[in-house]
């Protein structure tokens, strides 16, 4: 008899890029904030040197470089304003990339699915409700819950911890999949001993793969259970 053993045991989703379409909200809220303590952010720059930091790193980085002060009351105060304006501009329409809910929905449906992201948490579980698929989520980690963001692998480690009490604690890194959009992403994924999957909204396919994303999807509406099992193969014993 053959028996097929699923390489893959957990999914993680990251969010803003991956499920919610606000990369460009975040950074207008970052340049509004940030202009507002005299400090000017380009595109081009928070594409190339921010986008893998959550809200503390951000700002906390924008504030060094420019040689102002980055206490954590400062800061604090920062992310306050910023969370405040998303909120208000969430409330009257959230943008979700094609086949978001679809993809939570169908991959929920065979393996335990966790959020692992630098937004805050009020954040994350106003849009999951928005879509539909909060009760399809095992567990968030969020910006609030880890020291280190991406590219450290903090966060996908902790995600790796909350799946244990879903899975068992023998789920091991390398039986977890990470969806992605961003290279700082990639590169966390990948330093966790994690799978990465990424989905070209945010990067081109060329520089995910050099970050060291094994398999790429142009659009998240092309991922669902069959595209995963074919991009990581099960293994086959007899």
């Amino acid at each position: 008899m053959t028996i097929k053993i699923d390489m893959i045991s957990a999914i993680i989703f990251d969010f803003n890029g991956v499920l919610v379409d606000d990369e460009a909200v975040h950074f207008e809220l970052f340049r509004e904030v940030l202009a507002g303590e005299g400090i000017a952010l380009s595109e081009r720059a928070y594409q190339a040197e921010y986008l893998g930091y959550d809200d503390r790193g951000c700002f906390e980085v924008a504030l060094e470089r420019a040689g102002q002060s980055n206490t954590k009351g400062r800061v604090d105060d920062l992310i306050a304003r910023k969370a405040s304006r998303y909120a208000a501009l969430a409330e009257t329409g959230l943008r979700f990339f094609p086949g978001a809910a679809e993809a939570v929905s169908a991959l929920a449906d065979r393996w335990p699915l966790a959020i692992c992201s630098g937004a805050l948490r009020g954040e994350i579980e106003f849009a999951l409700a928005r879509l539909g698929v909060s009760d399809r989520v095992e567990a968030i980690i969020s910006a609030e819950d880890t020291q280190r963001c991406k590219p450290d692998p903090e966060g996908y480690l902790l995600a790796l911890e909350a799946l244990r009490s879903v899975v068992g604690d023998d789920l091991q890194a390398g039986q977890c999949l990470v969806v992605e959009d961003s290279l700082a992403g990639v590169q966390s994924a990948k330093a966790a001993g994690m799978w990465a999957l990424a989905v070209a909204h945010t990067y081109p396919a060329d520089q995910l793969r050099a970050a060291g994303a094994d398999a790429v999807l142009e659009r998240l509406d092309a991922l669902d259970p069959t595209r995963v099992v074919r991009f990581f193969n099960p293994k086959v014993t007899s």
